[in-house]
């Protein structure tokens, strides 16, 4: 479905302009956007010094805001003698059927939360209405949506089965693939205080597990930092990253959620600011409620934590439907509202028709998403 999504947009709607050439196709999408500067970091490296405008003196836009995890990969592959566009595109099929296998086994664990009869039945279809999300075209061409979605899953479900060294190492490798620790840090921090709070005592806490939980909160740390020092060290400027990011337009030190309510203002006034403060509360109250209870714990302050921080650190720009693609629970959330269940129990007769009826408006979506927004005219600032 994506990738008729794709060749609609590219034959009925991107502009020669934003091709180079007078008939577009679909190989031209594999190209386009962010996988311009994948390429360049997988084929020559990150660029020494630090990029800088010629005319002000300040940094500007460069290949190190990008995290090497992703190209690293795909330049392996091409050591086989594949180009790049050919091996992002198989790794990034490959690491799709992964993520999608581990939202649905991840769904499938109780954690903490209620067994189920109809778990994997739940499990199933939030992870089949997770793959029409509008802007899975994503994980088709050379982006690393499809390689976050697998360690963030990974390590999530290596949280909930209690595997804390290999989740340290997962969690590690996430910190140079994208900045999503703080959220990841806040899902680890949940866990730990759940299992002290429901299990029964028996001595000191964690006991013979002290160590794991060690490097599990240190992988947190070292995971947010990583990247960051990194650029700093190859770079010889201690803010390299962040003065990169601020040439992207990326500014959280202006106040965490505050460019959003300015830009619910300036749009729509106090019905934006209302509109968005709305909205926010919603969500929190779906995945609060009792269409969350099915889910593990850490599944549920995965979808708590990561939109509420890219709230607090991203601008608003159109490329937040790419980055809630992270927000797999969503899914699960929606699945059991389809299907009239609260806690993963008995479920509606007719669910099947419900969820059918209910992947139309995303299919459109989906449409919508990559004629809108992954198609590249060189005067449009409305980045997928």
């Amino acid at each position: 479905m994506a990738l008729a999504a794709i060749a609609v947009a590219a034959r009925w709607f991107q502009s020669p302009a934003g091709v180079g050439h007078l008939d577009p196709g679909l190989g031209d999408f594999f190209g386009l956007w962010d996988a311009q500067w994948y390429e360049r970091i997988a084929t020559n490296g990150y660029p020494r010094p630090l990029p800088v405008d010629p005319d002000s003196g300040r940094i500007t836009y460069s290949a190190w805001a990008f995290f090497p995890a992703f190209p690293a990969l795909v330049r392996v592959l091409m050591t086989t003698g594949m180009p790049f566009t050919a091996a992002a595109v198989l790794l990034n099929l490959v690491l799709g059927w992964v993520g999608v296998v581990l939202i649905w086994r991840l769904c499938r664990l109780a954690g903490a939360a209620e067994s189920s009869a109809h778990r994997d039945r739940l499990a199933l279809v939030a992870a089949c209405l997770w793959c029409c999300y509008p802007a899975t075209g994503i994980l088709l061409i050379p982006y690393s949506e499809a390689l976050a979605l697998v360690l963030i899953t990974g390590a999530i479900y290596l949280l909930v089965r209690r595997s804390y060294w290999a989740a340290a190492g997962v969690i590690i490798l996430l910190g140079f693939t994208r900045g999503v620790a703080p959220a990841l840090g806040i899902v680890v921090l949940v866990h730990l205080v759940w299992r002290w709070r429901v299990e029964p005592a028996r001595g000191l806490p964690f006991r013979g597990e002290r160590a794991a939980v060690a490097a599990l909160c240190a992988s947190v740390a070292v995971a947010a930092f990583a990247w960051p020092v990194t650029v700093g060290l190859l770079t010889g400027r201690s803010t390299a990253f962040f003065d990169v990011q601020a040439a992207w337009g990326q500014r959280p030190q202006e106040g965490p959620f505050v460019l959003w309510l300015v830009w619910g203002w300036a749009t729509r006034g106090l019905f934006g600011v209302l509109l968005i403060v709305g909205i926010v509360i919603a969500y929190l109250s779906l995945v609060a409620g009792r269409h969350g209870r099915w889910l593990a714990v850490e599944a549920r302050a995965w979808a708590l934590a990561y939109p509420l921080y890219l709230l607090a650190v991203v601008r608003p720009i159109t490329s937040m439907w790419r980055f809630l693609l992270l927000d797999f629970p969503v899914a699960a959330l929606v699945a059991s509202v389809a299907m009239r269940t609260s806690s993963g129990g008995a479920i509606v007769r007719h669910w099947r028709r419900r969820v059918a009826l209910l992947v139309v408006p995303l299919a459109l979506g989906m449409l919508w998403w990559t004629v809108t927004l992954l198609t590249f005219v060189p005067w449009d600032a409305s980045p997928p």
